[in-house]
């Protein structure tokens, strides 16, 4: 079994985010309670999603094994591999770093890094905003910004794929 490089970049993170409040504090304790509280009222948002992610990452782990990820989203994939990365980056919800654990695993098991910068660029698409934009901008000019995103999610993907070609 290959072990995995021991990454300690999150706790230099912390390490760092905490060392910043402590200096606040110092110089102004008010201001850091107020950063503090506001941390928490971010974290409350965000924790019901980054639990449906790890949610997802474990299923991942538990039900699908590498060959399917490579079958779908590697190599191999094709023109499924696109449809499906950028499919989900348009149903998918939520802040875009809360989906990188999870995208993180699945290139872990062997999918392309191609297919998981479309599905980052295709995040762009909000369904439930659609509405309003057509209620400003009208269907056709939705319906052509959406397309575009789309064209250039897939576009900006086989970039991504022709620079990882050259650069091997």
């Amino acid at each position: 079994m290959k072990r995995k490089k021991n990454n300690k970049t999150g706790l230099y993170m912390l390490g760092g985010v905490v060392f910043i409040y402590i200096g606040l504090f110092l110089f102004d304790s008010a201001k850091a309670l107020q950063a503090v509280e506001e941390a928490f009222g971010v974290l409350k948002m965000v924790l019901p999603i980054v639990l449906v992610v790890f949610f997802l990452m474990g299923l991942v782990n538990i039900t699908i094994d590498k060959e399917k990820i490579s079958r779908h989203f590697g190599k191999e994939s094709g023109m499924k591999g696109w449809f499906y990365a950028i499919s989900a980056g348009v149903l998918s919800h939520g802040p875009a770093y809360v989906w990188y654990p999870f995208l993180q695993n699945l290139r872990e098991h062997g999918a392309k890094d191609s297919l998981v910068f479309a599905f980052l660029y295709a995040r762009s698409i909000k369904i439930p905003w659609i509405p309003l934009m057509v209620s400003y901008f009208g269907l056709s000019f939705t319906v052509f910004f959406s397309l575009y995103i789309v064209v250039a999610s897939l576009l900006q993907g086989l970039v991504v794929e022709a620079f990882s070609k050259a650069k091997r």
